[in-house]
């Protein structure tokens, strides 16, 4: 199973951009998925995560900004990121809980990051 985020880059505070990451390889279930952050320096962090049934959760850091949304059909999870701010700036991780078999029970896997940077 492998994640492909895409979609980061620079944008001038106070603007938006749009990531995406899909899944692909031997996939039989995706359950939740969620996106985290790592900013230089510091410890990854939780930015927002949705259930298979599409139930979101969000830090309190992005909401109202941030909205997580996934196409099941195309395995792809992404995050609409409104109103950024330079504390904002980092590596953008995905991360899925998959299963490989019917009788397989998930297992997470991560993609390999997308840097955000926001700066005038």
């Amino acid at each position: 199973v492998q994640l492909q985020a895409s979609g980061g880059g620079l944008v001038q505070p106070g603007g938006s951009l749009r990531l995406s990451c899909a899944a692909s390889g031997s996939i039989f279930r995706v359950d939740h998925m969620a996106w985290y952050r790592q900013a230089p320096g510091k410890q990854r962090d939780f930015v927002a995560t949705i259930s298979s049934g599409g139930g979101t959760t969000y830090a309190d850091s992005v909401k109202g900004r941030f909205t997580i949304s996934r196409d099941n059909a195309k395995n792809t999870v992404y995050l609409q990121m409104n109103s950024l701010k330079p504390e904002d700036t980092a590596v953008y991780y995905c991360k899925a809980a998959v299963a490989t078999a019917s009788y397989r029970r998930p297992d997470d896997y991560w993609g390999q990051g997308t840097l955000v940077t926001v700066s005038s």
